[in-house]
C-alpha cells in the first residue's frame, strides 16, 4: 500500500501533458512553438520588442512622392527601379511597382550589390547608381541640401521613409516611400499590456523621424530608429538585462539576429524570411498581430496549470502516505487514490487545449 500510495506518477505527468496539449492546441490555431521550453517562456515576457517593417505595418510600402534634382522625375525613377529590381526589401518593391504603373522600360543593371543596412548600387547604362538612405548617401559624398533638404526632413516627420538616387557623388533626386500601418496594431499594444507585458517597445532601421510618426499611430513610448542589425541585438539585450523575459518580433532576415537573442523570438510566418522562421522560437503562420497577445496568454495560462498540476499531485501523495499509517489504507485504497490523481491532473492539463 505504502509503495503505490507513494508512486509520483501524477507528479511526472503534471508537466508534458500541458505542455504537450497547449502545444497542439496552438499549432491548430496558427502559431507554432518549437517546445515546451519555449511555451514556459512565454509565459515569463514581461517586455516585447517589435520591428515596425512587416510587423507594425504592412511591411507593403507605395512610392508617394519623387523630388528630382539632378535628373527628370521618369528619369529618377527609371534608373532606381533597374538598381532595385534585384533587392528583396519591401522598399524595392515600392519602386519597381511605381515604374511599372507609369509604364516605363526598365534598362538592365549589372554588378548588383547590396550594402548593409545602407541601400543598393548596381551599374547602369555604364553609370554606377546608387539607392541609399539619406545618412549612407551622405557618407559617400552624395550631398542632399538646400530644398531637397527641407523636403526630405518633412516628408521624414510624416512617417515616410525617403531614398536618396545619385551616381558619381552626385545627386539625381528623391525617392519618398511611405508604409501602412496595420489597423489592429494599436490593439495589440493595448492588449500586450492588459495579457501582462509591461513594456512594449518599438525598433527599426528607418529614421528617428519615420519611427516617431509610426510609434505616434499605435501609442508606443519606447521606440529606436536607424537601427543597424547589430543594434537592434544590442536593444534586445539590454531588454533582457532590465526585465528578464523579452519576446523580439519581426520578419525580415535583419531581425534573424534579434531574434536569436531574445528569450523568445517570434517570426511572421507568412511574411517572414527563412532566416526569420529559423532563427524564431515562435512562428505565426497567420498575418494576425491578435494571434501574439494569444501566445503571451497561453503561455502564463500553461505555467498557472503546470503549478497546479505539480501542488495537487504532491498534496494527494502526501495525504495517501499520511492515510496508509493513520487510517491503514488498503491496497485498494491506495491504487484508487493513485490512479485517480493521475486522472484528475490529466483532465486538469487538457483544460489547455479547451481555452
Amino acid at each position: 500500500s505504502l509503495l503505490v500510495a507513494a508512486s509520483p506518477c501524477a507528479l511526472a505527468v503534471a508537466t508534458p501533458v500541458t505542455l504537450v496539449a497547449a502545444i497542439g492546441s496552438a499549432a491548430k490555431r496558427g502559431v507554432l512553438i518549437k517546445g515546451g521550453v519555449i511555451l514556459e517562456a512565454l509565459g515569463k515576457v514581461r517586455a516585447v520588442a517589435l520591428d515596425k517593417t512587416g510587423t507594425v505595418t504592412h511591411g507593403r510600402p507605395v512610392v508617394t512622392a519623387i523630388r528630382p534634382e539632378g535628373a527628370k522625375e521618369d528619369e529618377v525613377l527609371r534608373w532606381a527601379a533597374a538598381v532595385e529590381h534585384y533587392s528583396e526589401h519591401p522598399l524595392a518593391s515600392a519602386v519597381v511597382q511605381a515604374a511599372k504603373e507609369r509604364g516605363i522600360t526598365l534598362p538592365s543593371a549589372t554588378n548588383f550589390q547590396a550594402i548593409t543596412a545602407a541601400g543598393v548600387q548596381a551599374t547602369v547604362e555604364g553609370n554606377q547608381v546608387l539607392v541609399l538612405k539619406p545618412a549612407a548617401a551622405a557618407e559617400r559624398g552624395i550631398v542632399v541640401s538646400g530644398d531637397a533638404q527641407v523636403w526630405l526632413k518633412t516628408s521624414q516627420e510624416e512617417g515616410k521613409s525617403v531614398l536618396v538616387v545619385g551616381h558619381a557623388g552626385r545627386l539625381l533626386g528623391l525617392i519618398a516611400v511611405a508604409d501602412t500601418v496595420r489597423p489592429e496594431a494599436r490593439t495589440l499594444v493595448e492588449s500586450l499590456k492588459r495579457a501582462g507585458v509591461e513594456h512594449v517597445v518599438m525598433l527599426t532601421g528607418d529614421n528617428q523621424g519615420t519611427a516617431k510618426a509610426i510609434a505616434a499611430q499605435v501609442g508606443i513610448v519606447e521606440f529606436y530608429g536607424g537601427l543597424l542589425p547589430e543594434d537592434k541585438v544590442a536593444k534586445v539585450k539590454e531588454l533582457r538585462a532590465k526585465y528578464g523575459g523579452v519576446a523580439m518580433v519581426g520578419d525580415g532576415i535583419n531581425d534573424a539576429p534579434a531574434l536569436a537573442a531574445a528569450s523568445v523570438g517570434i517570426a511572421m510566418g507568412t511574411r517572414g524570411s527563412d532566416a526569420a522562421i529559423a532563427a524564431a522560437d515562435v512562428a505565426l503562420m497567420a498575418d494576425d498581430l491578435s494571434k501574439l497577445r494569444y501566445a503571451f496568454e497561453l503561455g502564463r495560462r500553461s505555467r498557472r496549470v503546470i503549478t497546479q498540476n505539480i501542488a495537487a499531485s504532491l498534496v494527494i501523495v502526501f495525504a495517501l502516505v499520511v492515510a496508509t499509517f493513520a487510517a491503514g489504507l488498503s491496497m485498494f485504497g491506495a491504487v484508487l487514490g493513485h490512479e485517480g490523481s493521475e486522472v484528475l491532473i490529466i483532465f486538469n492539463g487538457l483544460r489547455v487545449a479547451l481555452w
